[in-house]
Formats: C-alpha cells, sequence, structure tokens
C-alpha cells in the first residue's frame, strides 16, 4: 500500500504543508519554555498535543455516530442519547472526553474563565489541568498517564493561551486521512524527536533515532504475534512496527504490544505514544526495572525489538536468576544481561533484535567472551550488524544491532536454513549527515540492509523482490560456527566481511606511487611559498 499523502492547512498565512504546521507549532511550544525545566516542559506540550488528539478523535467519532443517526432516520435530538453513550466510542477504540474536556470548551476559554454567580474563575492552565483528571477518570486505561501540571507556577498562563489558540486554528485535511491520530500522531513523534535533540545526551533515555528503528523492524517483519520491548522509551518501536504493518496492507490488530520501562515520565510518554497510534499496548499498570522485575514473566514473545541502555554499571544484578542460562553478566555492565533477558523472552519460533555498543561485539571481561562463546555455539545468533557513526545524537558510541533467532531452519517467512551460520554486515559506510551532529540512514540504506539479510535467508519478501543472496567484500559474508570459534568468537563485522575490492584502472602500482609522491613534493613547495608570503606580509605589518 502505497505511503498516504497529507495536505495541511492550518492558520492563515502561518502553514501550507505538513513540515511547516510542525514547524510552526514548535516555534509556538518554544516560546512557552519560560522558567520551565526541560523534562517538565516536555510534560506540558506532549500532554497538550495529546488533549487535542483525543478531543479531535471524540468529535470526529461523535459525527460520525450523527451521520449514522440522520441516515437511520433519527434527528439530531433523538441521536443525543446515542452521542453520549460511552460504549459508543469505546466500541471504535475512541477515549471518552467528558464535556468540559473537550478541546472546543477550552478553546472557548484560552484566556480564562471568568468567575459567575455559580462558579468561580479559572485560568486556562486549571481548566486543562481538570480536563486532564476527567479524562483520566473516565477512561482507566489512562490512569496516572496524564501530566496535571498546566496551573503550576513555572508554566506562562496567557503562553499557554496562545498555543491553545493556535491548536484550535489547525485544520488538517487530506487525501485518504480520515483519523486524527494519523496527523497528530506525526506531531508527536516530531516533537518527541525535538525534545530528544533538545535534551542531548538525557533524550537518548526516551528516543530512538527513527532510522535506526526501522532496521530492526524491517528486518524481522514482524507481522503478527507478540512484540515486546523491555527498556521501551517512549514506544517508537511499537509506532514503527505499526507504520511497517501499514505499508505493506496488513491487519494492525495481528500484533499484540508488551513493554516495560523504569522511568515515570518516559512511560507515560510511551502510554501517550501508543494511545495517539491507536495501540492498546500493554506496559504494565505503572513503570519498573526489568531486571528488578519482569511485569511479563509468563508471556513468550514472537518478536523483540529493543535499544537498551548501554554499559549499565549499577543494576538491578542476581547471580542466581534463572535468565544466566549463558553465564551470569558482570556486575559493572548489564549489556550481557539485557542479550540474555530478552533471549529468556523468545517462544520457540521467534526473533530479536537489539541495539547494543560495539564494544558487546568482541569484549573479554567480566565473563562476556565466554557468555559470547556460548550464544554462538547455541545457533541463536542470526546475524550481526555494524552500523555508521553519529546516529545517535545523544552518545558518540557506535552502535551495532544483534539479530536473533530461535529456529533458523525453513519456515518463520524464511525457505533456506541457515543453521550454523551467522550473517555478517558491515554498514558503517552508510547514511548522510542531517546536520554536523547527527547522522541518518535513509530509506535505501535500510533496504540495503534488510534486503541483505532477507536474501540470505530466502524469505518471502526476497523472493518477491527478486533478491539472491552473495558474499559482498566490504559489506557482507556469511560466515560458519568453526570460522567464528577460530576468530575468538568476536562478532565484529569487520573481521569477516574484509576490504571492498579496489577497480583496478590499469595503471601499475610502481606509477601511482611515483605519481603521489611528485604530488606531494609540489604541496610541500607550495606550503614553502606561502609560508613565506605570510611572513613578508607580517613583516610590513609590524614594521
Amino acid at each position: 500500500m502505497p505511503p498516504r499523502t497529507k495536505q495541511v492547512v492550518a492558520t492563515p498565512s502561518t502553514a501550507t504543508t505538513m513540515k511547516e504546521l510542525k514547524d510552526t507549532l514548535w516555534k509556538a511550544a518554544d516560546k512557552l519554555r519560560g522558567s520551565m525545566d526541560a523534562s517538565q516542559y516536555k510534560d506540558v506540550i506532549l500532554g497538550l498535543v495529546f488533549l487535542k488528539y483525543v478531543s479531535d478523535a471524540f468529535a470526529e467519532r461523535r459525527s460520525a455516530i450523527l451521520a449514522e443517526c440522520v441516515a437511520d432516520g433519527l434527528n439530531e435530538d433523538d441521536a443525543a442519547p446515542l452521542l453520549e453513550d460511552l460504549d459508543e466510542y469505546r466500541r471504535a477504540g475512541v477515549f471518552w472526553v467528558p464535556p468540559r474536556s473537550r478541546w472546543g470548551y477550552l478553546a472557548q476559554h484560552a484566556k480564562g474563565r471568568a468567575a459567575t454567580p455559580d462558579e468561580p474563575g479559572a485560568s486556562i492552565g486549571e481548566l486543562v489541568d481538570d480536563a486532564m483528571a476527567h479524562i483520566m477518570g473516565s477512561n482507566p486505561s489512562l490512569a496516572a498517564t496524564l501530566p496535571t501540571i498546566f496551573n503550576s507556577n513555572s508554566v506562562d498562563q496567557r503562553r499557554l493561551g496562545e498555543l491553545v489558540d493556535l491548536f484550535s486554528s489547525a485544520r488538517f485535511t487530506g487525501e485518504g486521512v480520515s483519523k486524527a491520530r494519523d496527523l497528530l500522531g506525526e506531531v508527536y513523534e516530531y516533537f518527541l524527536e525535538k525534545f530528544a535533540r533538545a535534551e542531548g545526551k538525557r533524550g537518548g533515555e526516551f528516543f530512538t533515532p527513527p532510522s535506526v528503528v526501522r532496521v530492526l523492524v524491517e528486518v524481522l517483519e514482524p507481522y503478527s504475534g507478540r512484540v515486546y520491548d523491555p527498556a521501551c522509551g517512549s514506544g517508537g518501536m511499537f509506532v514503527q512496527t505499526e507504520k511497517f504493518l501499514e505499508r505493506h496492507g496488513a491487519d494492525p490488530f495481528a500484533i499484540s504490544v508488551y513493554g516495560q520501562e523504569l522511568n515515570e515520565r518516559t512511560w507515560k510518554l510511551a502510554k501517550m505514544n501508543l494511545a495517539i497510534h491507536g495501540l492498546s499496548g500493554n506496559l504494565g499498570a505503572r513503570w519498573n526495572d526489568t531486571f528488578a522485575r519482569d511485569l511479563h514473566a509468563d508471556v513468550q514473545m514472537d518478536y523483540v525489538m529493543s535499544n537498551p541502555p548501554f554499559n549499565i554499571k549499577d543494576w538491578a544484578r542476581s547471580t542466581d536468576d534463572s535468565r544466566w542460562k549463558f553465564g551470569v553478566p558482570p556486575a559493572g555492565n548489564a549489556n550481557y544481561g539485557w542479550i540474555q533477558h530478552i533471549l529468556s523472552k523468545l517462544a520457540p519460533g521467534g526473533s530479536a533484535g537489539v541495539v547494543m555498543a560495539n564494544g558487546s561485539m568482541s569484549s573479554n571481561s567480566g565473563g562476556e567472551g565466554d557468555i559470547r562463546a556460548q550464544l554462538v555455539e547455541a545457533d541463536l545468533v542470526s546475524c550481526m550488524v555494524a552500523l555508521p557513526t553519529q546516529l545517535f545524537r545523544s552518545t558518540g558510541i557506535p552502535v551495532c544491532v544483534w539479530f536473533f533467532a530461535k529456529d533458523k531452519t525453513s519456515g518463520n517467512r524464511g525457505s533456506i536454513p541457515r543453521t550454523g551460520e551467522v550473517l555478517f554486515i558491515d554498514a558503517r559506510n552508510l547514511g548522510h549527515m542531517v546536520d554536523r551532529a547527527e547522522r541518518a540512514l535513509s530509506d535505501e540504506d535500510i533496504a540495503q540492509i534488510a534486503g541483505t539479510y532477507h536474501a540470505w535467508r530466502r524469505t518471502e519478501s526476497a523472493r518477491d523482490a527478486g533478491l539472491t543472496y552473495e558474499d559482498q567484500a566490504g559489506f557482507c559474508y556469511s560466515a560458519t560456527l568453526a570460522e567464528i570459534k577460530d576468530a575468538g568468537y568476536a562478532l565484529t563485522p569487520g573481521r569477516y566481511v574484509g576490504a571492498a575490492e579496489v577497480e583496478d584502472d590499469g595503471e601499475p602500482i610502481e606509477d601511482k606511487i611515483a605519481g603521489l609522491t611528485k604530488d606531494l613534493f609540489e604541496q610541500f613547495d607550495e606550503s614553502s611559498r606561502l609560508e613565506q608570503v605570510v611572513r613578508e606580509q607580517l613583516g610590513r605589518v609590524n614594521g
């Protein structure tokens, strides 16, 4: 199914495209920053986006119910009971929004509510806080999720009202677009990314760059089953899974989402993100430490996708944990704790993709080399991908992706058994610079990585695309377990793929060296000449 195109009509003379609208909203939201710290500011803005979403989705469903009633011959008065029936909304996957939580009411009082004989006056912050509380009270799945900090001293009420006005004037239209979540979901993701960039290293705690997430999703192809992330951040793995299903015209209800997150604020961001994208995921009743308490201990997963925090030194480690089937991870680094937890969650035919620091591929400290050897000998490692640098603004640590498969025989969308083999992909030369500090992978880069893996497995998607696998010097190599053992169980792709072949231009090597030497000496001479010119000019100035 081709991607849906979107046209946006926003405030007059402000935005005519989706990008311009997102930029306009971000600039307006940024004015609200004031004296708030970054995390509180993020909660305020994303909470407001979420409130706009639930209200728009509610209004959309309300209009649909009324249209159905009119089609059945009812007038608006006769339809009134159905318009206030909670089940009519919940059945359609829409949150119930009480009257004073609806955006129209808030927009009407964007500058605050004046006092009347029946009720006291209230600032816009008070009204938004009340709206959030009433929505959580009416929708148990949102309990303890939404922020109620809009009336705090650090929130500029005038600017908050202006932002409500701006959100109110935005109108979204476009071919094939019928749900508010399609549009405000984009705004929410855009804001998440902007906040992650603004917060630098801390931003990496809740946000994984979409191009990195897409590598995992496109390789694993999670068409159906249980999808799990034990360190889910703001839920990016789940959102990209939904987008994958949408791109392929697959049933979005064929997956079940499970996740866990340690940070309270990040857990709330994930809950809102899933809700905006129409995903009813199980993230537990509250935030919790995956190592200390697995909230989904009895659930086996078909797919695990995760970008857990790298190299954690202080973590809830127990030496007698049943998850450590391949060896107890060292106390000073949780990397192999995450890997073994993820493997313990996989169903018999399950597969996983895990983003890790590059050191995990070759480290021998604390017994990690022995654990890695056992993982290889158990034939659980399916593919190793070395990614380019600077994909994460939050860290300069080079990263890789480990792919695991509980069963590398034929089946599970693959037709060639790959038992006893591991595919190595060196993708360090892919990607393009977004700015001076950050790199991103293009659609073509992601397709090259995923296509290579699927060609190696000869999956259905590879057959449909006519892809076949061959080792490619400098990029990919299919190694046997014996070769990996000979390399000391190091899993760094560069050890196996070798150097890319250089095209022979027919010039003898001796002539090339002579030519380069001549050029070098000419540059030395030019450098000396320029140095003399600079000295003469300086002498004139000083004289």
